[in-house]
Protein backbone atom coordinates (compact mmCIF):
# COMPACT_ATOMS: atom_id res chain seq x y z
CA UNK A 1 0.00 0.00 0.00
CA UNK A 2 0.87 3.18 -0.91
CA UNK A 3 2.41 5.59 2.12
CA UNK A 4 -0.25 8.62 2.60
CA UNK A 5 1.04 12.21 4.05
CA UNK A 6 -0.70 12.81 6.95
CA UNK A 7 -2.74 15.59 4.89
CA UNK A 8 -4.57 12.22 2.77
CA UNK A 9 -4.51 10.38 5.18
CA UNK A 10 -7.05 13.25 7.37
CA UNK A 11 -9.14 13.02 4.25
CA UNK A 12 -9.75 9.19 3.70
CA UNK A 13 -10.57 9.18 7.35
CA UNK A 14 -13.18 12.50 7.02
CA UNK A 15 -14.14 10.46 3.52
CA UNK A 16 -14.57 6.66 5.06
CA UNK A 17 -16.31 8.62 8.46
CA UNK A 18 -18.35 10.38 6.59
CA UNK A 19 -20.14 7.78 4.47
CA UNK A 20 -19.64 4.77 6.00
CA UNK A 21 -17.50 4.29 9.50
CA UNK A 22 -19.24 4.32 12.86
CA UNK A 23 -18.96 8.08 13.48
CA UNK A 24 -19.60 10.23 17.17
CA UNK A 25 -22.06 12.43 15.08
CA UNK A 26 -24.25 9.57 14.28
CA UNK A 27 -25.19 7.93 11.55
CA UNK A 28 -23.24 7.98 8.11
CA UNK A 29 -24.95 8.55 5.03
CA UNK A 30 -24.34 4.91 4.57
CA UNK A 31 -26.05 4.13 7.53
CA UNK A 32 -28.36 6.07 7.25
CA UNK A 33 -29.86 4.69 4.59
CA UNK A 34 -29.52 0.88 5.88
CA UNK A 35 -32.82 -1.38 5.92
CA UNK A 36 -34.79 1.01 4.05
CA UNK A 37 -37.12 -0.38 1.58
CA UNK A 38 -37.57 0.91 -1.84
CA UNK A 39 -41.39 2.44 -0.72
CA UNK A 40 -40.49 3.95 2.26
CA UNK A 41 -37.34 5.80 0.31
CA UNK A 42 -39.52 7.17 -2.14
CA UNK A 43 -42.21 8.83 0.29
CA UNK A 44 -42.11 12.34 0.45
CA UNK A 45 -42.01 14.48 3.60
CA UNK A 46 -44.38 17.10 1.60
CA UNK A 47 -45.23 18.62 -1.76
CA UNK A 48 -42.76 19.46 -3.56
CA UNK A 49 -40.08 17.68 -1.11
CA UNK A 50 -37.30 15.26 -2.16
CA UNK A 51 -37.62 11.72 -1.36
CA UNK A 52 -34.70 9.75 0.56
CA UNK A 53 -34.16 7.84 -3.22
CA UNK A 54 -33.90 11.20 -4.86
CA UNK A 55 -31.29 12.43 -2.24
CA UNK A 56 -29.26 9.03 -2.15
CA UNK A 57 -29.32 9.71 -6.30
CA UNK A 58 -28.46 13.23 -5.77
CA UNK A 59 -24.83 12.18 -3.21
CA UNK A 60 -24.20 9.61 -6.20
CA UNK A 61 -24.09 12.35 -8.20
CA UNK A 62 -21.88 14.69 -6.45
CA UNK A 63 -19.60 11.94 -5.57
CA UNK A 64 -19.47 11.22 -9.64
CA UNK A 65 -18.78 15.28 -10.18
CA UNK A 66 -15.98 15.78 -7.15
CA UNK A 67 -14.91 12.51 -9.01
CA UNK A 68 -14.27 13.83 -12.60
CA UNK A 69 -13.10 17.43 -11.01
CA UNK A 70 -10.38 16.48 -9.45
CA UNK A 71 -9.52 13.49 -11.73
CA UNK A 72 -9.49 16.11 -14.43
CA UNK A 73 -11.57 13.55 -16.36
CA UNK A 74 -13.78 14.65 -18.91
CA UNK A 75 -17.55 15.12 -18.83
CA UNK A 76 -18.79 11.57 -18.99
CA UNK A 77 -22.46 10.21 -18.50
CA UNK A 78 -24.18 9.57 -15.08
CA UNK A 79 -25.82 6.42 -15.21
CA UNK A 80 -29.09 8.12 -15.03
CA UNK A 81 -30.04 11.06 -17.62
CA UNK A 82 -30.09 14.96 -15.86
CA UNK A 83 -28.10 17.06 -13.08
CA UNK A 84 -28.40 17.08 -9.53
CA UNK A 85 -32.37 16.16 -8.87
CA UNK A 86 -33.17 12.96 -10.63
CA UNK A 87 -36.56 11.28 -11.04
CA UNK A 88 -36.30 8.08 -9.41
CA UNK A 89 -37.40 4.47 -10.53
CA UNK A 90 -39.71 2.15 -9.18
CA UNK A 91 -39.18 -0.75 -7.24
CA UNK A 92 -36.52 -2.57 -5.14
CA UNK A 93 -34.23 -3.55 -7.86
CA UNK A 94 -33.89 -0.06 -8.98
CA UNK A 95 -33.74 1.19 -5.19
CA UNK A 96 -30.84 -1.62 -5.04
CA UNK A 97 -29.37 -0.33 -8.20
CA UNK A 98 -29.26 3.37 -6.70
CA UNK A 99 -27.33 2.45 -3.71
CA UNK A 100 -25.01 0.06 -5.19
CA UNK A 101 -24.04 3.09 -8.08
CA UNK A 102 -23.33 5.22 -4.27
CA UNK A 103 -21.34 2.69 -3.11
CA UNK A 104 -19.33 2.57 -6.22
CA UNK A 105 -18.75 5.64 -6.93
CA UNK A 106 -17.31 6.40 -3.42
CA UNK A 107 -14.97 3.79 -3.99
CA UNK A 108 -13.81 4.94 -7.07
CA UNK A 109 -13.29 8.40 -5.26
CA UNK A 110 -11.51 7.10 -2.70
CA UNK A 111 -9.52 5.23 -4.87
CA UNK A 112 -8.37 8.76 -6.24
CA UNK A 113 -7.97 9.76 -3.11
CA UNK A 114 -5.72 7.23 -2.34
CA UNK A 115 -3.43 7.74 -5.79
CA UNK A 116 -2.80 11.49 -5.77
CA UNK A 117 0.29 13.33 -4.46
CA UNK A 118 -0.12 15.37 -1.29
CA UNK A 119 0.70 18.57 -3.68
CA UNK A 120 -2.28 17.40 -5.70
CA UNK A 121 -4.33 18.19 -3.05
CA UNK A 122 -3.14 21.64 -2.88
CA UNK A 123 -3.99 22.52 -7.06
CA UNK A 124 -7.47 24.26 -8.63
CA UNK A 125 -9.11 21.66 -10.80
CA UNK A 126 -10.30 23.12 -14.18
CA UNK A 127 -13.67 24.32 -13.64
CA UNK A 128 -13.19 25.12 -9.65
CA UNK A 129 -12.54 27.75 -7.85
CA UNK A 130 -11.36 25.77 -5.11
CA UNK A 131 -8.66 23.86 -4.31
CA UNK A 132 -8.92 19.75 -4.64
CA UNK A 133 -8.57 19.06 -0.70
CA UNK A 134 -11.27 21.91 0.01
CA UNK A 135 -13.57 19.95 -2.70
CA UNK A 136 -12.87 16.57 -0.94
CA UNK A 137 -14.07 18.14 2.48
CA UNK A 138 -17.06 18.97 1.32
CA UNK A 139 -18.06 16.10 -0.57
CA UNK A 140 -17.49 15.37 3.07
CA UNK A 141 -19.66 17.60 4.60
CA UNK A 142 -22.60 16.92 1.53
CA UNK A 143 -22.74 13.41 2.98
CA UNK A 144 -22.99 14.05 6.93
CA UNK A 145 -25.49 16.71 5.91
CA UNK A 146 -27.48 14.67 4.09
CA UNK A 147 -27.21 11.83 6.41
CA UNK A 148 -28.65 13.85 9.21
CA UNK A 149 -31.53 15.43 6.00
CA UNK A 150 -32.21 11.13 5.83
CA UNK A 151 -32.80 10.65 9.31
CA UNK A 152 -35.01 13.16 9.92
CA UNK A 153 -36.91 12.36 6.86
CA UNK A 154 -37.41 8.91 8.40
CA UNK A 155 -39.15 10.16 11.26
CA UNK A 156 -41.13 12.35 9.19
CA UNK A 157 -42.62 9.56 7.16
CA UNK A 158 -42.43 6.80 9.32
Amino acid sequence: MKQQSPETRLLIDLLTESFRSKAWHGPNLRGSLRGLTARRASRRPGKNRHSIWEIAVHCTYWKYIVLRRITGEKKGSFYLKGSNWFSVGEGEGQWRRDLSMLQTYHERLMQAVRSMKPSDLHKTPRGSTVSTDAILRGIASHDVYHAGQIQLIKRLVH
